[in-house]
């Protein structure tokens, strides 16, 4: 495989899918939410919006076994479930039509606690409205606000947001990897109904939404940023467990006194930091989609980046290319006054029977060790997180601990997630020192 010398990128904390995707023209800049009710960040009378979970999108255009997404949808409604990185009493939900060729018509939207499977915590449905209206047409490109609902959810919470379309969508702009299960009806509105009965399908993506922003009312502590892609996405972690680095983290952050801040993951399974993938299901590259899924996050204070083995494994990115990429995800984060921790790269060792190219070669291995060197060495970003140190084998430092290994010698399974959060310097990302 060609070494490509022609990255330019950003730095991220999160690890990738696939192996064989080749890289797409590069898109501009990801555009950010509109609101019917307020702006991002803008706040209310009872306290200031934080981002309670986030599913950064992509485009629907090609399907996988779990999401069909490029089948589109006409009559039905999509109910998608999503775990909160944080606690509030009154929400707001941000839809998505972000790669959508057409302006978006949804006919009804609701917003609830989850039952079981598609089915709703009875006494807990709330109508959505846009602008005091029951409908609303997001525009072909754009992401838009509800208005705010009171709601009280917890931390880690599951929420199931029902969006019914009663025209042809064409093929569906989505967050791919949920690591959890999400349902599509039958035709009609069933985004009003508590009972799982209309909802007949099963997949594990959330389609047009992909955002919930919380208050709670009192002294806000902002949301904390994961930048990644499969491996802050979860993958090979267990399906409807919440067992992901950033689930983990939250669980450690509830367990302090005093306000927490939310967890909101920026990860896209498969994602590079220089370049946009094909499969475009991969998304576009970190340093194109930073300003959508990252900075116009509801609260934003801080970033925790661990994202780079795509580009090493599949595109054969040098570490000179992606360290200039970094610079420049580093420099735009600082200009917005927000601080980034920097994430090392997890041992890929023993991978390239799975995903070929440069994952876990002598090359690939090469790379990394540079890109953490620097990482840990540099000083360029506010601080450090030794995700390698945690999760490799002492003996094989090349190579993950197998307690720690999903099997795939890539991802790390629940334990392994379960050590990354552990690591965190919890008073390091809180200002505390």
């Amino acid at each position: 495989m060609a070494r490509s010398r022609l990255h330019t990128a950003v730095v991220v904390l999160a690890v990738t899918l696939a192996a064989s995707a080749s890289a797409a023209p590069s898109a501009p800049s990801a555009p950010t939410a509109t609101s019917a009710a307020s702006a991002p960040g803008s706040g209310t009378t009872d306290g200031r919006w934080s981002t309670a979970w986030a599913g950064s999108p992509v485009s629907g255009e090609t399907s996988t076994a779990a999401c069909p997404s490029a089948d589109g949808l006409r009559d039905q409604t999509v109910r998608n479930v999503v775990t909160t990185g944080a606690a509030g009493d009154r929400i707001r939900i941000r839809l998505s039509n972000s790669f959508g060729k057409e302006d978006l018509r949804v006919g009804h939207a609701t917003v609830a606690r989850q039952g079981a499977g598609a089915a709703l915590e009875p006494g807990s449905l709330r109508e959505l409205t846009f602008s005091g209206k029951k409908s609303v047409d997001v525009p072909a490109g754009e992401e838009l606000f509800s208005d705010p609902v009171d709601l009280s959810v917890k931390d880690l919470a599951r929420l199931s947001i029902s969006v019914y379309v009663p025209e042809a969508t064409g093929p569906v702009t989505n967050h791919n990897l949920g690591m959890q299960h999400s349902y599509i009806s039958g035709a009609g509105d069933h985004a009003g109904s508590a009972d799982a009965a209309p909802y007949q399908t099963s997949i594990t993506c959330m389609m047009l939404v992909d955002g919930v922003d919380v208050v709670s009312g009192r002294d806000a502590a902002g949301t904390i940023v994961t930048l990644g892609d499969s491996i802050t996405d979860g993958h090979s972690s267990t399906l409807n467990a919440d067992r992901r680095w950033p689930n983990n983290l939250v669980r450690r952050l509830n367990e302090r006194p005093g306000a927490d801040p939310a967890v909101a993951s920026a990860a896209i399974s498969g994602n590079e930091v220089l370049v946009d993938r094909v499969p475009v299901y991969f998304g576009i590259s970190a340093l194109n989609r930073l300003d959508r899924d990252v900075l116009a996050q509801s609260g934003a204070k801080s970033v925790i980046m661990l994202e780079g083995i795509n580009d090493i494994g599949a595109a054969s990115a040098d570490a000179k290319s992606l360290i200039r990429g970094y610079q420049q995800v580093i420099d735009r984060v600082h200009a917005r006054g927000m601080k980034i921790y920097g994430g090392t790269l997890v041992p890929f060792m023993g991978s390239n029977g799975k995903y070929g190219g440069d994952y876990g070669s002598e090359y690939g291995e090469r790379q990394r060790q540079a890109v953490n060197k620097w990482i840990r060495t540099s000083g360029a970003f506010d601080g450090v997180i030794d995700f390698d140190k945690t999760v490799r084998d002492p003996a094989k430092p090349a190579y993950m601990l197998p307690a720690y290994d999903s099997g795939d010698h890539l991802h790390p399974g629940d334990k392994g997630y379960e050590a990354m959060a552990e690591t965190i310097d919890l008073d390091m990302i809180l200002g505390k020192r």
